[in-house]
């Protein structure tokens, strides 16, 4: 079983859930806090399935698909995991690892352009 496609299944059925909860669950927060909640699920969610489809882009197995993978998986979690912290909490300096994620799934997104198998 490829490690990118459990993974990635699992972080974008989370994305549905913190985004179900972002729509119903922050009402008595401020508005741009619930939108920084909101883009974070969808970052979450798209690059969650890019995570998934990994292997078959880039060949089960190879240099290209573990290297995206890896980048893809950090840049979730420091991504998308400070940035819901700011939503829930409403204080920006728990983003402060945001910048970090952001990053490395540029670098996932560079590696899947870049590397070969």
């Amino acid at each position: 079983m490829q490690w990118q496609r459990v993974i990635g299944g699992i972080s974008g059925a989370m994305s549905v859930g913190t985004g179900a909860y972002g729509a119903h669950g922050l009402k008595d927060k401020q508005e741009a806090y619930i939108k920084v909640f909101e883009t974070w699920s969808r970052y979450q969610l798209i690059h969650s399935a890019l995570l998934a489809v990994t292997p078959a882009v880039c060949g089960p197995g190879t240099r290209a698909s573990q290297i995206a993978g890896s980048l893809f998986v950090t840049g979730i979690v420091l991504f998308s995991g400070s940035c819901y912290a700011v939503g829930l909490k409403e204080d920006r300096s728990l983003g402060k690892l945001a910048p970090l994620g952001g990053f490395s799934l540029m670098g996932g997104w560079l590696s899947l352009a870049l590397l070969r198998k």
